[in-house]
């Protein structure tokens, strides 16, 4: 049996409040509509998918579904009047006899693939499924704007979507519902005409709709600190023969990432201030992966460990210190990523840089430090966008406080069983340069 994923982007966002539809918004480089297919288009949980769009709109959507190639879209269907109209007509649209119908709204781009697979996974016992969370707030019935209840908090959830259905189910909820404008979603169909129970499926805080401008700000914020683990499924034996240049691989995280490819049977070639290669001068980048490239006549990752962590309050600091810890940790990376891409573009390969958990957040003592982290974790976002068309994909790790030199000499000893190991940060490293995964911040985390 088929799971289609239905995606409702013909919404005029009249609460929006903007001259464009909320869908066609952008945010974090990509817009809205972008963001909410290549969730299902990166799911293994859905065979094909299908979209409703503001008709008006018809030849952007087109353009942005070209531009990104998403091979599941199989139908855009021009949307009716009201949502009600929208919805029929995409449910009308599948010819199979039976499938498993997944609905989601395209304003919210914040869906996880875990939601995805529960609601199929659901769907496997129960005909109807919707998405849920608990409401943090008191809710209260009024009237004439005086309160008539207050229901137990307990028994309350606030609805999001996907809705799921059996293919056969919400079609005669629609054929009920013909001559009824009283409509408020799917599942409310299937509870007003009494066709059968919904199950509802946990969701996710994240999972936010944007409805008004202000919304636009919280899913920016969101893109800006949301990160993923590292790809564990993937198998290190794959980086046999790549050519990779590791700035900072003498020592700590670089190291242990130069010793582990090596391992493995990549080429790996090592660089940092001790081998002649300071990352803050532009001339030294290019320099040694020029000499990669003469020898190899290739090279597929770039890694960026290098990095200095120095604390103290900025009064105290001495600006030329201060200046130091800028251009190797943040110039370092403008320049080891500007360096790299000419030869990326060749092998549609990857660059990797490094944050750190401080990023998220300032600091007292650690201003320098965890704000060219967030100036790191900025640069990679948007290199993601601009090298897309490049074919190159960029990441940014993002390890738990870790057992490195560095470390030591800022901080002193420290129970070591409260540390990650070096080695594990590097396994992570590998398997995202051998991943699909781009424009990513990827935690590393003690025990995952």
């Amino acid at each position: 049996m088929k799971n289609y994923a239905i995606i409702l982007a013909s919404g005029k966002g009249k609460r929006y409040s903007s001259d464009i539809p909320k869908q066609f918004v952008k945010i974090a480089g990509k817009t809205v509509f972008e963001h909410t297919i290549d969730i299902f288009q990166k799911s293994k949980d859905i065979d094909e998918i299908i979209i409703v769009i503001t008709p008006e709109y018809r030849y952007f959507a087109e353009e942005l579904l070209l531009k990104n190639k998403f091979s599941k879209v199989v139908k855009l269907l021009n949307g009716g009047e009201t949502r009600k109209d929208s919805s029929c007509i995409r449910v009308s649209s599948i010819e199979d006899k039976e499938a498993n119908v997944i609905i989601h709204d395209c304003a919210r781009l914040f869906v996880t693939q875990r939601i995805i697979k529960d609601c199929v996974t659901a769907l496997e016992k129960y005909n109807a499924v919707d998405v849920a969370i608990p409401t943090a707030d008191t809710i209260i019935k009024v009237k004439d704007n005086i309160i008539e209840s207050i229901p137990e908090r307990k028994y309350l959830l606030r609805g999001q979507t996907p809705q799921c259905f059996k293919l056969s189910l919400i079609k005669k909820a629609h054929e009920l519902a013909k001559n009824d404008n009283n409509f408020t979603d799917d599942c409310g169909l299937i509870l007003k005409y009494c066709l059968d129970d919904v199950y509802v499926v946990e969701g996710n805080t994240e999972n936010i709709k944007i409805t008004y401008t202000s919304d636009i700000f919280m899913a920016d914020r969101l893109f800006q600190v949301r990160s993923t683990l590292f790809p564990k499924e993937k198998d290190l034996s794959e980086v046999k023969d790549k050519i990779i240049a590791v700035f900072g691989g003498t020592s700590g995280i670089g190291e242990s990432i130069v010793n582990m490819a090596k391992k493995y049977g990549a080429k790996v070639y090592p660089s940092s201030s001790r081998t002649g290669v300071d990352v803050t001068k532009y001339s030294d980048v290019k320099r040694f992966l020029k000499e990669i490239y003469d020898k190899e006549g290739k090279i597929d990752s770039v890694i960026n460990s290098a990095g200095v962590l120095k604390i103290g309050k900025l009064l105290d600091r001495d600006i030329d210190d201060i200046k130091n810890d800028i251009n190797i940790n943040y110039i370092g990376s403008i320049n080891t990523s500007k360096a790299s891409i000419p030869y990326l573009q060749e092998t549609k390969g990857s660059i990797l840089m490094f944050a750190s958990s401080s990023y998220t957040r300032g600091r007292a003592l650690y201003s320098t430090y965890s704000s060219t982290k967030a100036a790191i974790v900025n640069l990679v976002q948007a290199l993601s966008e601009e090298l897309i068309s490049d074919g190159i994909r960029i990441n940014v790790i993002n390890p738990e406080r870790t057992a490195t030199p560095m470390r030591y000499r800022a901080l002193g000893n420290e129970p070591e069983e409260s540390l990650l190991e070096a080695d594990k940060v590097a396994e992570a490293s590998i398997k995202t340069i051998l991943s699909n995964l781009t424009g990513q911040v990827v935690d590393v985390k003690k025990g995952e």
